[in-house]
């Protein structure tokens, strides 16, 4: 499969992204952007095996992992300072 194809589908199908009504102004690049750095923060946490609308939901219900996922995006940072770990 190619890894395009692929790549589209993990951030529609996790994100709902086409159910979004946002289409005027800078809004829908702003929002994909924004979809774009959360898909690249959850890869990036490793702690918790499991698919990506899982890690989804479970830092939606509790903040401590949210945390988590935001320290172990900032991590891969402050490790790699010429990429950027959550975009």
């Amino acid at each position: 499969m190619d890894f395009r194809c692929d790549l589209q589908r993990s951030r529609s199908g996790s994100e709902r992204a086409d159910a979004c009504r946002v289409r005027t102004g800078h809004a829908p690049h702003n929002l994909a952007l924004l979809r774009r750095i959360a898909l690249n923060a959850l890869n990036g946490e490793q702690f918790l095996k499991r698919s990506n609308r899982q890690k989804s939901n479970r830092a939606a219900m509790d903040n401590n992992y949210m945390l988590t996922i935001l320290a172990a995006c900032l991590s891969q940072h402050n490790n790699d300072a010429s990429q950027s770990g959550c975009q």
